[in-house]
């Protein structure tokens, strides 16, 4: 039992405790006894790393694919959306655009595919997009801004929530143009925004920039419109108060 600790097997040895104390394992053969205790080491080994790519993530919202209201009205097709969770579009290093009014649900959609994501052992990391520009200007500051460029390049899923929500500056533009490039073919994007597509191109300070950034975003990504009405006041403590 001491060389199991050692060896980090605590699935195995807690397991191997679970036989010993009980008789049913006893009309068991080795092989099934062994291949139990197998089963139970890996399933172990799976959680904790899932447990581990949750955390890294870092997602605005404890979201799951099982807990999305699917319904027609939102605009969203169950058996796309249930497609998109098996993650062969992360395989292929697509992207996926959701755009939707204040509070019609995408950043709760985001993080359900993130999560989905992270079951299929891929690394997600989120990111307010106001949030992610701040750290690139301290970045720059102290010189670590390539450091942080390959950070992001290296994760399977970037989740960028309120894209083009505030005014950029040409350096931001530019800055933002520097993680799509080196992630483009190599890695998936999500993008959650309440800018219609068709408007991006406007809402960007640069047109070089501009055309450069939506075609490595676009012209390779599933478009989720969501409608309906905001999700936050449906589910608020207080839509029933009649007070």
């Amino acid at each position: 039992m001491q060389k199991l600790t050692r060896l980090r097997l605590p699935g195995f040895r807690e397991g191997l405790e679970q036989q010993w104390e009980s008789p049913k394992y006893s009309e068991l053969s080795f092989e099934e006894r062994l291949g139990m205790l197998v089963d139970l080491e890996c399933t172990r080994r799976d959680d904790s790393s899932l447990r581990r790519r949750v955390r890294g993530a870092r997602l605005a919202l404890p979201a799951s694919i099982e807990d999305l209201n699917l319904s027609p009205a939102r605009g969203l097709d169950r058996s796309f959306i249930l497609e998109l969770a098996q993650g062969e579009w992360i395989r292929k290093h697509l992207n996926v655009l959701i755009v939707g009014a204040t509070g019609v649900g995408k950043s709760y959609l985001a993080c359900a595919l993130g999560q989905a994501t992270c079951r299929h052992g891929h690394s997600v990391r989120y990111h307010r997009t106001s949030r992610l520009l701040h750290d690139l200007v301290l970045s720059h500051a102290d010189g670590s801004f390539a450091k942080v460029l390959g950070s992001l390049a290296r994760v399977n899923l970037l989740i960028l929530d309120d894209w083009l929500r505030d005014p950029l500056t040409v350096s931001q533009a530019r800055d933002l143009l520097e993680i799509v490039d080196d992630r483009y073919g190599r890695a998936s994007t999500l993008l959650s925004t309440q800018i219609p597509v068709q408007d991006w191109h406007a809402h960007l300070p640069d047109p070089t920039l501009a055309d450069a950034l939506l075609d490595r975003l676009v012209h390779n990504a599933y478009t989720l419109e969501l409608k309906g009405g905001s999700m936050r006041k449906a589910y608020s403590p207080l839509a029933d108060d009649n007070r």
